[in-house]
């Protein structure tokens, strides 16, 4: 067994879902800085996306952090 009452496979799963989760959280940090720097260059419509893109990005690591949920500790 792996992590308290998952077998080594649901750990794994675990651990990669994890890791995406965590790296997605920094590619949106990226996109908001990224944004910024478009801001200050005046390429609005260009930070206005990249803003829809970071709030992609927390969609993407909330149904991350649900497949954690869902996976649990059983």
């Amino acid at each position: 067994m792996g992590v308290i009452g998952l077998s080594e496979e649901e750990a794994r799963l675990r651990g990669l879902i994890e890791h995406w989760a965590h790296h997605n959280d920094e590619h949106r940090d990226r996109f908001l800085e990224a944004a910024s720097e478009a801001e200050g260059l005046g390429l609005k419509e260009a930070a206005a996306e990249m803003k829809r893109a970071a709030g992609k990005a927390d969609e993407v690591s909330g149904h991350l952090r649900k497949a954690l949920e869902h996976l649990g500790g059983r």
